[in-house]
């Protein structure tokens, strides 16, 4: 009698993402240092944010306007009335030994936003991940180690306090999310959002935009959540979603093995491609949280609260939708003009113009984007303005010129500007689509290519296409191609 195999388990991954935004001030959280990126060491720095005695913070009105329009952007709940505490914990970039942060009271709760994964075939999923609290606070400095990456290794250490004190919001996410894509791209929706409403510049590689994963895994159909695990050190979308399928494999194989998952802290070591423990995780009575006595508590009226609500842009999940519902672009075209809002704005003023939406995408996608990358340019760095774009597009759309001829003149109104009318002008290259003009061509094709009309005629039917590129060769290329191919097809099949 022969053993049945033991079943195996199916676990599925409970996912949470803390993410830290810095915010676009001129000024710090509490005083006036700078925040500008890349001052020297220890050059943006003040008895206020460096904690000496004596001293009192007061918060900057930026930072809260910038908290309440992210909250009510990400359809939160924005507290009347909320304040700020202390977090105590010693960390060398820590001068106060201690975090001006939000705890029981934040800004702003019970949120959501909308992420879209688009299929290979084009179809979007949709899901909404729900938004537990978003949060204001002061950043901490920057360590340096000398010899090593990280601590471990390293010979020596040099602070920064630059960081100390820019302003930062915590966005602490519902654990919704399923999947290292799902996070990955939850994380991007949020930085669009984030660089939409101008309050951040969403620079991971600065710094600015920092994501810690929360990950456990659990036997599918199991309520209660397994052991959290909390990764960090991530510095792209691609690192969120490669370490969290990697901790997923790790916890799984862990489980099989009959290993205990232990709540901790890890790092993501991009080098290798994996995992390593940090520290044990600490608990929030761990950091001994009370009420910052040195600042009140921060009122938000209705009054100022519809004024911020009011100054919102149109956030890019609405724009994917009513580019998809009204001007009949597909989810991925959508997507790709929707992730940056300058572009998005660039394909608006080419519409309003006049441009058939299709045909707009295309170029914005396609040519106009690999000069942008192959230049390192934003959008609203080129002399080729979206009116010009729309003028382009009609051009070729009422049979003026040919695609292959805004082709040709592209790169020099990227480069230059200017009216693309003037310059088809200017070059002679309108499109020849006078049926008369171009059937005395034909005819004079014909006529010098017996040999390839009596292949042609005899079955080889392919010759066609070399006897439109003779016509187009005798026009320089300006012959409208459907209707020399439809002359064509005439004359060569009497």
């Amino acid at each position: 009698m022969t053993t049945a195999a033991p079943v195996k388990t199916q676990y599925e991954a409970i996912i949470g993402l803390e993410t830290h935004c810095q915010l676009k001030t001129d000024t710090k959280i509490f005083c006036n240092c700078s925040t500008e990126f890349g001052g020297d060491p220890n050059s943006q720095i003040c008895p206020i944010c460096m904690g000496m005695p004596g001293v009192l913070p007061v918060l900057n009105q930026k930072v809260l306007e910038y908290a309440v329009k992210t909250g009510t952007a990400l359809n939160c709940q924005i507290a009347p009335f909320s304040k700020f505490d202390r977090k105590q914990y010693f960390y060398p970039d820590l001068p106060k030994n201690y975090q001006i942060s939000q705890f029981d009271l934040p800004i702003a709760e019970h949120g959501w936003l909308e992420i879209e994964l688009v299929d290979s075939d084009g179809n979007p999923a949709r899901k909404r991940i729900g938004i537990t609290r978003l949060h204001m606070e002061e950043d901490a400095g920057k360590l340096v180690h000398g010899g090593s990456d990280r601590l471990a290794g390293s010979s020596f250490s040099l602070v920064d306090y630059n960081r100390t004190g820019v302003p930062l919001l915590e966005i602490v996410s519902e654990p919704d999310l399923r999947t290292g894509q799902e996070a990955a791209e939850y994380a991007q929706e949020l930085r669009r959002i984030i660089r939409y409403l101008g309050v951040g510049d969403g620079n991971m590689q600065e710094g600015s935009l920092r994501c810690d994963v929360n990950v456990s895994i659990r036997p599918v159909g199991q309520e209660a959540f397994g052991t959290k695990v909390e990764i960090k050190n991530m510095n792209s979308f691609s690192a969120i979603q490669k370490a969290i399928e990697y901790e997923i494999e790790r916890q799984t194989e862990a489980l099989a093995t009959g290993e205990r998952i232990v709540q901790e802290t890890r790092l993501w070591e991009e080098g290798s491609q994996r995992t390593i423990s940090m520290r044990v995780k600490e608990g929030s009575s761990d950091y001994r949280y009370f009420p910052e006595p040195d600042l009140t508590g921060i009122q938000v009226t209705t009054e100022q609260l519809e004024q911020w609500r009011s100054e919102l842009p149109e956030l890019p999940a609405q724009k994917r939708h009513r580019y998809e519902t009204e001007l009949g672009l597909s989810a991925y075209d959508a997507r790709v003009l929707t992730d940056d809002r300058s572009v998005a704005e660039y394909f608006e003023t080419a519409i309003a113009a006049q441009a058939s939406p299709k045909p707009t995408a295309n170029w914005i996608m396609g040519d106009i984007a690999a000069y942008l990358n192959a230049n390192k340019l934003s959008i609203t760095e080129i002399g080729f303005k979206p009116e010009a774009l729309a003028e382009l597009v009609k051009l070729i759309e009422d049979n003026t010129i040919s695609n292959n001829a805004g082709k040709e003149i592209l790169p020099d109104l990227l480069a230059n500007g200017g009216s693309p009318a003037k310059i088809v002008e200017e070059r002679g290259l309108a499109q020849l689509s006078d049926p008369d003009a171009i059937a005395a061509i034909i005819d004079e094709v014909i006529a010098s290519n017996p040999k390839e009309l009596e292949q042609y005629r005899g079955g080889k039917t392919k010759l066609l296409g070399f006897f439109v590129g003779q016509v187009l060769k005798k026009t320089s290329g300006r012959a409208n191609p459907k209707l020399t191919n439809q002359l064509l097809a005439q004359k060569l099949n009497p």
